[in-house]
């Protein structure tokens, strides 16, 4: 039998939570409720900063919060500031983290103790962009192609030079995957960085290499040098007549530098959805997609599950590379 005094409790009970509910509004319901730290861990103004900042303007003014960037280039080619991320920082979505190719592919591989681990200790949000490199020669070099190239390579007595950035670089990592995947053999000539290559194949002293799109362009539109292929898999919206590695004989090649957005692992999922429907909604826009082209990338909408699949395939891409020829970490 009802008890009427009972039942009148339940009802007051339930009218008083009902009452209440509304009231108690969980963090990341609330989020953003302040300025969110964004971590690049490397220098003002170099590529990879600005390629970070393209986006991140348009993200702050979809969540209506400010998002400050914040430089950490303390040496370890971006190790130092990712691990404080991975370690030092809450998991509350208001500090996040530019998550790179050189840092969370091989990173790891290339130092003996990077301090983190590129699956566990972040929550991947989404992807910005990828960005392919070039495979460029000297005016004078006689290659039209990549499989003219090649047979020049074989047809060398000595390992033929190759130029490249700095040992450990992803365009260093390029032209390895490339000499193997053509079976021919290098001498790497690396430099200290992209724009002293792209020097050095202007003025002759190296006839092949492996550069950035950005720092190539304008050495391109004057016909300093030429571009022989893009490494990525799809031919660059830059470049949209430049044919690719994968397909001028090398089916599969595909080196690339990856941009994404993570946050320190334990950062709640509600959080993680709304910076990843914001930053796929700034990808969205032609102005980001116009400023990202300008940079020779391809704005790379994701999930977060697509994002940790993305992850997950580099480091073991390139860890693979660098431990076949026995690249030491420091």
């Amino acid at each position: 039998m009802f008890n009427k005094t009972a039942g009148r409790r339940a009802v007051l009970a339930g009218a008083a939570a009902a009452f209440v509910a509304p009231g108690i509004v969980r963090a990341e319901d609330a989020y953003p409720s302040r300025l969110i730290k964004f971590i690049v861990p490397y220098t003002p103004a170099g590529a990879t900063d600005n390629l970070s900042r393209i986006d991140m303007a348009k993200v702050s003014e979809l969540l209506g919060q400010q998002i400050v960037i914040d430089n950490r280039a303390a040496g370890g080619s971006g190790r130092v500031g990712t691990r404080q991320v991975a370690h030092g920082t809450a998991p509350d979505g208001y500090t996040i983290l530019l998550g790179y190719t050189s840092t969370l592919a091989t990173g790891p591989s290339l130092f003996r103790n990077a301090g983190y681990d590129p699956r566990k200790d972040f929550a991947p949000i989404g992807l910005i962009a990828s960005a392919p490199a070039l495979l460029l020669v000297h005016p004078s070099f006689p290659a039209r192609n990549v499989k003219e190239l090649i047979a020049i390579m074989k047809g060398s007595s000595e390992p033929f030079q190759l130029g490249t950035p700095g040992t450990g670089t992803v365009n260093y990592l390029a032209a390895v995957l490339f000499a193997q995947q053509a079976g021919v053999k290098v001498q790497y000539i690396p430099y200290k960085g992209s724009n002293a290559l792209n020097t050095d194949l202007i003025g002759g002293h190296v006839k092949v290499g492996f550069n950035p799109i950005p720092v190539s362009r304008a050495a391109l539109e004057s016909g300093l040098i030429r571009a022989l292929a893009g490494t990525s898999l799809k031919r660059s919206t830059a470049f949209p007549d430049l044919p690719t590695v994968a397909e001028s004989g090398l089916p599969g090649f595909d080196a690339v530098l990856t941009y994404g957005l993570v946050a320190p692992a334990g950062t709640p999922r509600a959080i993680i959805e709304r910076l990843n429907q914001e930053l796929n909604a700034a990808l969205a826009t032609d102005e980001v997609k116009r400023r990202l082209h300008q940079e020779g990338a391809e704005p790379m909408p994701t999930t977060p599950e697509e994002h940790a699949v993305v992850i997950d395939r580099e480091e073991t891409k390139w860890s693979t590379l660098i431990k076949s020829i026995g690249l030491q970490p420091e």
